[in-house]
């Protein structure tokens, strides 16, 4: 198994001497400082270098500069995405959000996860775990979102909060770690 199967596959894997491995971040850091660098005008450009960069549904979607993404090709957005300023995806492994998401300023999402044993983390090993975003989420400014995650349908994470765990569906969640706030009840 080499080390893009090993990271795709939630094994410890290391992503720093590996030239394919080095080769894809390398890429996806140009293509993003182009992104950053364009006129906010220049619209079109914009999009065609997303869709060049990660997965979309369409091409109803905003993602306002700048952008960092680690590898950008492990990243889906549904339909009717806005992300905010700053968006940062370190994307080891899929990062994939629903319908309807959208990403306050200054959000981040991880996939790494880093070992704890000194030895290991000193020899670059890292391994990827999935991010999962459902339909209608909306993520204040500031929040982090880590390794391993899958957040429901139909939830708001408030600003500056680190969701660690998994989010069901129809909650309001915030805090360090966030926690349910309470539930969403649907408004007819």
């Amino acid at each position: 198994m080499d080390e893009l199967e090993k990271a795709r596959n939630g094994l410890f894997y290391n992503p720093n001497y590996i030239k394919d491995i080095v080769d894809r971040r390398i890429k996806s850091q140009d293509k993003c400082f182009e992104y950053n660098n364009l006129l906010p005008s220049k619209v079109d450009m914009r999009k065609r270098l997303i869709k060049d960069l990660i997965n979309t549904v369409d091409d109803n979607f905003v993602i306002e500069a700048p952008i960092h993404f680690d590898y950008g090709e492990n990243i889906s957005i549904g339909k009717n995405f806005y992300s905010n300023y700053n968006l940062t995806v370190l994307d080891g492994t899929s990062v994939s959000f629903g319908d309807n998401c959208f990403i306050g300023p200054n959000c981040s999402f991880y996939t790494a996860v880093h070992p704890v044993d000194y030895k290991l983390r000193n020899k670059g090993l890292e391994k990827a775990l999935p991010i999962k975003v459902g339909n209608n989420v909306w993520f204040g400014g500031g929040v982090t979102v880590l390794p391993g995650v899958t957040i429901g349908n139909n939830v708001v994470v408030g600003a500056g909060s680190v969701v660690r765990h998994d989010v069901t569906d129809n909650v309001v969640v915030a805090g360090n770690p966030a926690k349910i706030i309470r539930r969403i009840e649907e408004v007819n």
